[in-house]
């Protein structure tokens, strides 16, 4: 029965790339949570300074001083963002990449059997998904959950869009092949 490799594959790669997104973010929550508390001290210092009159011990500070604490302040909060970023890199990029590819297998899998076309077309309208998905969020895994720079090397050079080109690929052939015949019921190959 075509389509069932797609659910197989789609159930297992959801287990897999779910699984692996909590495991990719953990590791850069140290970072974070280091830079929070650089964060915390040096705003509460120039809270404590500007809520002074920029005073320490009823002596204005000078302007070098100020200029430290609004310095250490900003650097602060940029520690803070650089360290939140490779956390929203890897939730908006292999993460959700790869769960939407994994449940659009498990779609197309339970299409391609409702539909009377060539059992050709339904092959390769099955496989296009399968590579697609390991050819995009695949390789985003490869490249920043192992850090493999062979494939972050494929992903920045002409061979990377190939993957997304696969999966818009495949939505298409099946909006062909569900024009061509579709059916209520399932259809045997």
């Amino acid at each position: 029965m075509i389509g069932k490799k797609n659910i197989v594959f789609g159930f297992f790669y959801l287990v897999l790339t779910a699984a692996l997104g909590p495991v990719m973010i953990a590791k850069h929550f140290d970072a974070r949570k280091a830079a929070d508390t650089v964060k915390q001290e040096k705003l509460g210092a120039l809270q404590t300074a500007a809520e002074s009159g920029f005073e320490v011990n009823l002596k204005p500070m000078k302007p070098i001083e100020i200029d430290k604490v609004n310095a250490d302040a900003i650097l602060a909060l940029s520690a803070r963002l650089n360290a939140q970023a490779p956390i929203d890199a890897t939730k908006g990029g292999p993460h959700a990449h790869g769960n939407l590819e994994a449940l659009l297998n498990i779609v197309v899998g339970v299409v391609l059997m409702f539909l009377a076309v060539p059992a050709a077309f339904k092959q390769a309208i099955s496989w296009i998904f399968i590579a697609g998905a390991l050819l995009h969020s695949g390789l985003l895994y490869l490249t920043i959950a192992l850090g493999l720079p062979w494939a972050g090397a494929i992903l920045g050079s002409w061979f990377g869009p190939v993957g997304p080109i696969l999966i818009l690929l495949g939505l298409a052939l099946t909006g062909v092949a569900a024009v061509m015949g579709f059916r209520g019921r399932l259809v045997e190959d």
